[in-house]
């Protein structure tokens, strides 16, 4: 086992632990095809446990969406990102001028990647999932093949609530469920509201 995939499963373990994570799989199964995990928002945090709760061969193909403004500060952060979990990082200030962050992701998972990505794009409070931005649906419109996976992440805003720095341990529940596709000629707010719905459903189960 190489440095690299030393350091995957070391922050993985550190994850689980900070977050106490238990995984369910609800009609679904892990799998390295070509997926898009998409879920709820609430931490910073979020995108490294999702990944984290994911079989290490899975985790090598899944590469988490995130803001490259947030993850490039400081030499741990950046490190971590572009090094340790492979970090499809998205410049906000830039990315409208040149090509949109669909077309980057596109671009970047080719025939091999698998995404993770939270269409609320901004973190809420943990009480209601907001609504969907449009990137999901332009996601499943360009490459129709990708597996679409919902993934709701229970108690992540307690664990790194807004303002902190450091985690407080706690546990938390990641649960995923069966895979969706867009539908022929669906519009797009329909999409956008089932794809909702498919993340607020799985809180309950």
């Amino acid at each position: 086992m190489d440095k690299t995939s030393l350091m995957r499963n070391g922050l993985a373990l550190l994850a689980q632990l900070l977050s106490g994570a238990s995984s369910r799989w609800i009609d679904s199964q892990p799998d390295t095809c070509q997926r898009v995990y998409f879920a709820n928002h609430t931490s910073h945090l979020d995108a490294i446990v999702l990944w984290s709760a994911l079989p290490a061969n899975v985790r090598e193909v899944t590469r988490p969406v995130a803001a490259k403004d947030y993850w490039m500060k400081g030499a741990i952060r950046r490190y971590l990102a572009t090094q340790v979990f492979n970090a499809l990082l998205i410049d906000r200030t830039e990315i409208k001028v040149h090509q949109s962050p669909v077309d980057v992701m596109i671009r970047e998972i080719g025939q091999q990647y698998s995404l993770i990505v939270f269409p609320e794009g901004s973190r809420g409070d943990g009480q209601e999932i907001g609504d969907f931005k449009s990137g999901l649906y332009y996601l499943a419109k360009k490459r129709p093949d990708l597996e679409l996976i919902p993934v709701h992440l229970d108690n992540m805003n307690r664990i790194l609530p807004r303002g902190q720095v450091l985690p407080v341990p706690l546990l938390s529940c990641i649960t995923f469920g069966p895979p969706m596709w867009l539908e022929t000629k669906e519009p797009k707010d329909a999409f956008l509201r089932r794809a909702r719905n498919a993340v607020r459903q799985l809180k309950e189960i």
